[in-house]
């Protein structure tokens, strides 16, 4: 008869079913990103100007838009990276990635809060708080993985340091936009635009 132990190993999902859900939480969150974005209704007969006035007065949603998915397409992208490198996975991993997901999950509800109200301090610290608790949760199941053994014996320690520091540019960046969310809310976001002069750099 095999042990509890076993029993409990045997019961944990391979790290491509967890990427697999992964995949799932992050096109649904993708699609509904575009979702967001509402056309005003004109009565009829429109006219091209009013259109191209409309168009004009969404292009912060189309930004928050842009930079919320294009964020979330890095995090996919890094996800499915570092998931290379590990190499088994524990109950651990497992409830730290369930967290990350449901933070991931809400962006497309932050995004619509700020698409309408950011012009606010409160949807835009909102969303800033979303970003910062995905980065840290990001963060974290990389730093459990190093920490309880689960990497492959075979990845660099270089590596391993350098990915850990980049993983703090989110967080990072998502604190100093909150900041600025006290003084220009419309602006704080500009902030994130960062993280892609960093990366290149590190």
């Amino acid at each position: 008869m095999k042990s509890n132990n076993n029993t409990n190993k045997e019961d944990l999902p391979s790290t491509k079913r967890i990427e697999t859900l992964v995949d799932g939480i992050f096109a649904i969150a993708m699609t509904l990103l575009v979702l967001n974005l509402n056309v005003p209704q004109i009565p009829y007969p429109a006219t091209n100007v009013q259109i191209l006035d409309i168009l004009t007065r969404m292009a912060p949603q189309f930004f928050i838009y842009a930079l919320s998915f294009i964020l979330l397409a890095s995090f996919w992208r890094i996800n499915h990276s570092q998931f290379n490198f590990i190499a088994k996975v524990d109950q651990g991993i497992m409830l730290i990635t369930i967290f990350w997901l449901l933070l991931v999950a809400l962006v497309p509800f932050s995004t619509n809060l700020v698409g309408d109200y950011g012009y606010l301090t409160v949807p835009m610290i909102f969303f800033h708080l979303n970003l910062f608790l995905i980065g840290m949760f990001f963060n974290f199941n990389w730093y459990y993985a190093v920490k309880h053994n689960l990497i492959n014996k075979t990845v660099d320690k270089n590596f391993i340091k350098n990915q850990q520091i980049m993983n703090l540019y989110l967080p990072i960046c998502a604190i100093i936009a909150t900041g600025v969310a006290f003084i220009s809310p419309e602006y704080s976001s500009l902030v994130y635009l960062a993280i892609f002069f960093m990366k290149r750099f590190h």
